[in-house]
This record gives C-alpha cells, sequence and structure tokens, in this order.
C-alpha cells in the first residue's frame, strides 16, 4: 500500500502528484501492460541484447 503522508496546510494537487510519482516507480503499471500479451524468452533475450549495446554504444560516446 502506498502512503502519501500529508503536511498541514498543504495542497492537494502536490500531494496527489507526490502519489502517482510513488506509484509509478512501483514499476506496478509497467508489470500490466508486460503482463497483458505472452513474450517468448527468445524476443526477451533479443532485446536485452539490443539494449545493452544501446548502452555500451552511448557511453562510448561520453567517453
Amino acid at each position: 500500500m502506498i502512503i502519501v503522508p500529508v503536511k498541514e496546510g498543504e495542497n492537494i494537487e502536490r500531494a496527489l502528484k507526490k502519489f502517482k510519482r510513488k506509484y509509478e516507480k512501483t514499476g506496478i503499471v509497467k508489470e500490466l501492460r508486460a503482463r497483458q500479451q505472452f513474450t517468448k524468452p527468445s524476443v526477451k533475450k533479443r532485446l536485452a541484447m539490443e539494449h545493452a549495446i544501446y548502452v555500451q554504444r552511448l557511453h562510448q560516446v561520453e567517453e
């Protein structure tokens, strides 16, 4: 359960923004979208490799 402490006199919009940020960090929505369709293990592995190559190229450009 997500708990957002609200201080005395704090704006409700600010508290709602904190709640949304905490909710997004939990990764619930991301996991639900991933579970809506089955992804083959070979496809997952290929996507992970492509992501790793992409990250390596980003780090090479920075150096």
